[in-house]
């Protein structure tokens, strides 16, 4: 299999990067059968995950990654979950917020798509 944590950093810096700055082009990286978990609420297909993530009621995001995990996912696909943790901050609060993320990469040609998506903010308690 092909490096891992390699493909799970690239993806990641990706992901976070474009979050960041436009969260419209996270489009792509969705299919018609993909699943995104928000906070508990489950939403299905490309076009719905895309309309949740630009349609968040903040301007300006910034994902701090922690840590990232990376574990192959199939005997016999070359898939690959990630899991993230990190701290964003959002708009102009000095207050970080964590989170934690978890993906499931499933090849697609020379790339990945994400098939599977959760997101928790992790509250102290």
């Amino acid at each position: 299999m092909a490096d891992i944590n390699g493909i799970a950093k690239q993806f990641v810096d990706f992901y976070y990067t474009t979050f960041d700055s436009n969260r419209a082009n996270l489009a792509s990286l969705y299919r018609e059968q993909s699943m995104l978990t928000w906070e508990g609420a489950p939403i299905q297909s490309a076009t719905s995950i895309n309309e949740k993530l630009t349609g968040l009621p903040f301007e300006k995001v910034q994902h701090k990654v922690e840590t990232l995990d990376a574990q192959p996912s199939s005997p016999t696909i070359p898939s690959i979950m990630v899991s993230v943790t990190g701290l964003l901050l959002v708009d102009d609060s000095p207050n970080a917020l964590q989170f934690s993320q978890t993906f499931h990469l499933i090849p697609d040609g020379s790339s990945y798509y994400v098939l599977n998506d959760i997101f928790r903010l992790n509250y102290g308690g």
